[in-house]
C-alpha cells in the first residue's frame, strides 16, 4: 500500500470562524470546500496554513500573511515531512520564488483560476513569468485558464486541468418546482405567477458576465410569463437597471442584491433555467464557473456562452446548452424551447443534477487532485488529459 501523500495545503481565502459569508465568492468557496475534501481524504497527511479574515481586511493582512508563511513554510515542511505545498491561488504563489530552494526536493504547485492569472496590471503580468519558472506545476482549473498560463511562459508540461468541485451536501435534493417557487416568492416579498418559467442569474455584476446584455437583448423578445431574477451585485447594476427601465421589465426582471446562503438556494431550486451570458472582457477571464454547478445540482440546467472556462462546466445535453456568446437568437430559440416542452426541462433537470454530482462532486475531484499531485511528486505526468471540448450546440427543435 502506498504511503500517504504529505500535503501542505496554502490559502488565503477563508473566513473568519463563525462568520462564512465574511469572505466568500467563488475563489473563496473554492479553496475552503477544497481544504476540507483533501483533509478527509485516505491517502493525504493534511496539513494547512492558512488566512482566516473578512474580505474587507484581505487586502490588508494579506501581505503580513505572505511574509510569515516565508518562515512558517520551511518549519512545516521540515517537521512533517512534507512531500508537496499546493497554493490554493496565483495570490500565494509567488512564495515559490523564496522557497524553491530552501525545501530540499518538495514540489511547490499552484492552483490557477482565471483572473488571478489574467489581471490587467503591467507589474503583475511582467512578474507572473518569474512566478511560474520557479513552480513545478500548475493545476488549472480550466483549459481556458491553462491556456492563460501558457501564453504567459508556463512550460507546457507542467501545466493540468482539474475543474473545480462542489459539496452536494449543502444542497437539499430539488424539490417540487412550483412549491419551491412559492417559498422563494414569500421569502422575497416578490410576486410570482404560476405559469411563469423562472431564468435566474447569479454573480458579481461585471461587464464580462454580460447580464445587462441579456436584459437589453433577449428579455424584450420574450413572453410575458418570462421572468428573469439575479441575485448578487456589483459595479454593472447601473446599467442593468436602465436597461430594465428602457424595456418596461420591472415586473419580470428583479434584481436580488447580495442573498444569503439559504435564499440563494431557494432561488436555485425555484428557476427553470440558470442563464450564463458571458461577454468577452481583455484581461477578465471566466476560468470556470461554480455557480453553474450549484444552479444544476439544485435542477437548474444552464444555458450559458461558449466562451472561455464555461466550456469545461456545460457538457451539451447533459446539464445544459452553450450558446455562442452575444447570440440573442440563440437564447431565445433554447428558452422558448423549453417554455413550449416543460416534460423535456424536467428531464434535462434530472440529467443536470446527476450529471454535476458524478462529476463534480469534490470528493472525485479530490482524487484527481491526489493521483495528480503523487505523479508530480515522483516526477512523471500521469494526471487525465484535458477534457475534449464539448460538441457544438445543436439547435433546438423548431418553434411554432
Amino acid at each position: 500500500m502506498a504511503s500517504p501523500l504529505r500535503l501542505l495545503f496554502v490559502s488565503h481565502s477563508f473566513p473568519p470562524p463563525g462568520r462564512p459569508l465574511a469572505n466568500i465568492g467563488g475563489m473563496q468557496r473554492v479553496a475552503t470546500e477544497l481544504d476540507a475534501a483533501l483533509a478527509r481524504h485516505p491517502d493525504v497527511a493534511y496539513h494547512h496554513l492558512v488566512l482566516r479574515t473578512s474580505w474587507r481586511w484581505t487586502h490588508v493582512r494579506v501581505v503580513p500573511f505572505l511574509l510569515r508563511l516565508a518562515l512558517q513554510i520551511p518549519r512545516m515542511v521540515a517537521r512533517h515531512r512534507i512531500d508537496v505545498v499546493l497554493f490554493s491561488s496565483m495570490v500565494t504563489a509567488p512564495l515559490a520564488l523564496l522557497l524553491h530552494r530552501k525545501l530540499n526536493g518538495t514540489r511547490l504547485v499552484a492552483i490557477a483560476h482565471g483572473r488571478d492569472v489574467t489581471l490587467p496590471v503591467a507589474p503583475y503580468q511582467r512578474f507572473l513569468p518569474h512566478v511560474f519558472a520557479h513552480l513545478d506545476a500548475v493545476l488549472a482549473v480550466s483549459r481556458a485558464t491553462g491556456e492563460a498560463c501558457r501564453q504567459r511562459g508556463l512550460p507546457p508540461e507542467r501545466l493540468h486541468v482539474i475543474p473545480n468541485g462542489i459539496d452536494p451536501a449543502r444542497f437539499a435534493r430539488p424539490l417540487d418546482r412550483r412549491a419551491a417557487r412559492h417559498a422563494l416568492s414569500r421569502t422575497l416579498g416578490l410576486p410570482l405567477p404560476d405559469d411563469a418559467l423562472l431564468l435566474c442569474s447569479v454573480g458579481r455584476q461585471v461587464p464580462r458576465k454580460g447580464f445587462a446584455w441579456f436584459v437589453e437583448a433577449v428579455m424584450p423578445r420574450l413572453p410575458a410569463h418570462i421572468h428573469y431574477w439575479l441575485a448578487g451585485d456589483g459595479p454593472d447594476a447601473s446599467a442593468i437597471e436602465a436597461a430594465i427601465e428602457r424595456h418596461r421589465l420591472q415586473k419580470r426582471v428583479r434584481r436580488l442584491g447580495r442573498v444569503p446562503d439559504d435564499v440563494l438556494h431557494q432561488l436555485y431550486r425555484a428557476a427553470d433555467l440558470f442563464i450564463m451570458p458571458n461577454r468577452p472582457v481583455p484581461g477578465d477571464l471566466e476560468g470556470f464557473g461554480v455557480v453553474m454547478l450549484e444552479a444544476a445540482l439544485c435542477g437548474a440546467p444552464v444555458l450559458a456562452a461558449r466562451l472561455e472556462g464555461i466550456q469545461d462546466v456545460v457538457a451539451e445535453g447533459k446539464n445544459g446548452h452553450l450558446i455562442e456568446s452575444g447570440d440573442a437568437d440563440g437564447f431565445v430559440r433554447w428558452i422558448l424551447h423549453y417554455d413550449r416542452d416543460r416534460a423535456a426541462l424536467q428531464a434535462l433537470s434530472e440529467r443536470a443534477a446527476a450529471y454535476v454530482r458524478a462529476h463534480f462532486s469534490w470528493d472525485v475531484v479530490a482524487d484527481r487532485y491526489v493521483q495528480t499531485l503523487r505523479a508530480i511528486c515522483s516526477a512523471t505526468s500521469s494526471a487525465p488529459p484535458p477534457a475534449r471540448a464539448p460538441d457544438a450546440s445543436p439547435d433546438p427543435p423548431a418553434t411554432e
